[in-house]
């Protein structure tokens, strides 16, 4: 009989620490949108790989978001874990922590981002075959009229990698999306936001898609770099409002635990007098 004593001592071991940190991230993903309501994540050693941890410490990650109701397990072929509910009231603290720790991290790569689509819209102007404009022209049409939310992000994630392919460069798109997973853990699909400012936010992508593969198909690489340079930006600007949000909620509980022990307080001091002379109220009884 093998023993496995030894490759059990090898396995990584899920650790507090750690299992908070993965917890946090994921919450994250969910709140700004990388995973969508139905969204189903992906498997739990692929998650491992990406985030650069053992399997142990992403299902014991993944097991919390279920307790939580952020997630829901389903068996079978087509099984997994499925989002739940986007933005819960709890997950404040965790987005704050997440974001805050990965600020400059995340600005700069943001930065990077958006130089390198515009490089990648220049060339796809530049080098673009006819086959690449018909590809694009029908991802755009499916991008307008797919539904909110997680249709038109995954219509949003194909018209990206239509134009990518169109640049002609095996190595642009390498290190794009190498890019991207450092921002969303769910690259190459790109962040959604909050479902308050999703549609508001799908609609102004609308117009620079449209913009951008017109730019693309008749050739115009200056124009094509600057309308995608500009795009790129979005998933910044919903990472900012995500953090500001987060701060907001974060400060909302602050005020909120300050009155609750003001009124805790209150009522104690309140209620101390009337013990006081409650007490001197009841006769001494003289010793026998």
């Amino acid at each position: 009989m093998r023993d496995d004593r030894a490759g059990a001592l090898r396995r990584p071991i899920a650790t507090s620490s750690r299992v908070d940190e993965i917890t946090d991230r994921l919450i994250t993903a969910i709140a700004i949108g990388e995973y969508l309501p139905g969204a189903r994540l992906p498997s739990e050693r692929a998650l491992a790989e990406s985030l650069g941890v053992g399997r142990m410490t992403v299902r014991a990650a993944l097991s919390r978001l279920v307790e939580r109701g952020l997630l829901e397990t389903q068996r079978g072929r087509e099984g997994g874990s499925f989002v739940r509910e986007q933005w819960p009231t709890s997950s404040s603290a965790s987005v704050h922590r997440t974001l805050s720790a990965r600020w400059d991290s995340i600005r700069d790569t943001s930065e990077a981002l958006s130089r390198l689509y515009g490089v990648i819209s220049g060339a796809a102007a530049e080098n673009r075959s006819d086959g690449d404009v018909e590809v694009m022209h029908d991802r755009l049409e499916k991008f307008r009229h797919a539904a909110s939310g997680l249709p038109s992000q995954k219509a949003d994630e194909l018209l990206h990698l239509a134009i990518i392919d169109a640049a002609g460069s095996a190595t642009l798109r390498e290190v794009i999306i190498e890019l991207e997973s450092r921002i969303s853990i769910a690259a190459p699909a790109h962040l959604w936001g909050s479902p308050e400012g999703m549609r508001t936010m799908e609609a102004r992508a609308l117009v620079d898609h449209i913009n951008l593969v017109q730019a693309i198909s008749c050739g115009n690489a200056l124009e094509a770099s600057a309308i995608g340079r500009e795009h790129a930006k979005i998933d910044l600007e919903l990472l900012e409002a995500a953090l500001a949000q987060s701060a907001l909620s974060q400060s909302a509980l602050s005020q909120s635990a300050l009155s609750q022990s003001a009124l805790v307080q209150s009522a104690l001091s309140q209620s101390a007098p009337a013990q006081s002379v409650a007490a001197q109220s009841v006769p001494s009884q003289s010793a026998p």
